[in-house]
């Protein structure tokens, strides 16, 4: 007779998804990159201490499918809760009303799983409101991406020339890669599927590397910037200049915080952000505020006739002692204290 234990021990659950190239499809007369979908969805369930462990069923045979416990990416249907498909003509699922990108079988697990995810991979307990802005902020930045891609959305217009092909090295493509070349002699279900595995693994990785970039580092970061918008009329009085003890990723944070506390007037926006370099803060960086998050182009860039000097040169053109640098764009520069970062800022801001 079997111990209590063994015959408690539950079944491993099933994941099914369908079998055969996780590669190219074809949307719209289209040909897009296909499969990061289905191999970061199944990666996210596995994350899930209920699927740790869990078999992998990879088949188009509906019979076969529906003895799975969950079905991502084939089956044409989608009900939430056992089968989670995008492929279907009646599907408009969303993220949330904010976005107008269809969900992939990718998006549809993460929208249903991942407060979940967040809270067990990070040890935040499910109901902080740190979840909740990790939950959005990774579907924003990465997540949606993956949607889009999987259903033939160009991120602009199709007139529009790219200055050059980027294809070849996004995570899509890399996936692909991993798929059996097709004149290989050797093709069977168990090597595509360890394939398939790679490519889960691949998605995974990432996925793990961008939660636990926002969780323990991103978000911390908000309570400096917090501290650094309240305390930004201490070195000029229209608060443009904000003082970071350390590098801290800013950009975000500043761009939410401004539309939160509604900053009046151009002219009080902060312009300028220092930080000390190095654990003993041997110099100090001040950086321009750019004009949006992913912009290149800064609200007010330091000096013409400082950029691209170095050293004594800087400080000579500039007046300020302890120069060390200005970029030759302008967008940042550096000084070997706090108070020779603090007045190129300050002087900055009178040219």
């Amino acid at each position: 007779m079997a111990s209590p234990a063994k015959r408690l021990k539950a079944t491993p659950l099933r994941i099914g998804t369908h079998n055969g190239h996780f590669h190219v499809c074809l949307i719209l007369g289209r040909q897009t990159d296909s499969g990061a979908d289905e191999a970061l969805a199944v990666y996210m369930l596995r994350l899930l201490p209920e699927y740790q462990g869990s078999t992998l069923i990879r088949s188009r045979d509906p019979a076969v499918l529906e003895e799975c416990d969950i079905i991502v990416d084939v089956h044409a249907q989608y009900d939430g809760i056992k089968h989670f498909d995008h492929h279907q003509r009646t599907f408009s699922e969303t993220f949330s009303p904010d976005f107008q990108t269809k969900l992939s079988s990718a998006g549809l697990i993460y929208k249903h799983f991942a407060p979940q995810i967040i809270s067990h991979r990070l040890s935040i307990p499910i109901d902080d409101p740190s979840v909740t802005l990790l939950y959005n902020k990774v579907y924003k930045d990465f997540i949606e991406a993956i949607d889009a891609n999987d259903n033939g959305i160009s991120a602009y217009p199709s007139d529009v020339k790219p200055a050059f092909n980027d294809k070849s090295i996004s995570l899509p493509s890399l996936v692909g890669l991993l798929n059996p070349e097709w004149n290989s002699t050797v093709k069977t279900q168990e090597l595509e599927d360890e394939k398939f595995l790679e490519a889960s693994k691949l998605m995974g990785t990432v996925f793990d590397q961008k939660l636990d970039y926002y969780g323990k580092s991103w978000l911390p970061a908000r309570d400096h910037v917090v501290e650094a918008m309240k305390g930004r009329f201490e070195f000029d009085e229209k608060g443009r200049i904000l003082v970071f003890s350390q590098s801290v990723p800013w950009k975000d944070h500043l761009f939410t915080l401004e539309a939160e506390v509604g900053v009046e007037g151009e002219d009080k926006r902060p312009l300028y952000v220092l930080y000390g370099e190095g654990a003993e803060k041997s110099s100090w960086r001040i950086q321009c505020v750019p004009v949006s998050k992913d912009s290149f182009e800064s609200r007010k860039p330091l000096p013409e006739a400082w950029r691209g000097t170095r050293d004594d040169a800087l400080s000579e053109v500039s007046g300020i002692p302890g120069g060390v640098f200005v970029h030759a764009s302008g967008f940042i520069g550096g000084n070997k204290t706090f108070e020779g970062a603090l007045e190129m800022a300050k002087t900055s801001l009178e040219l």
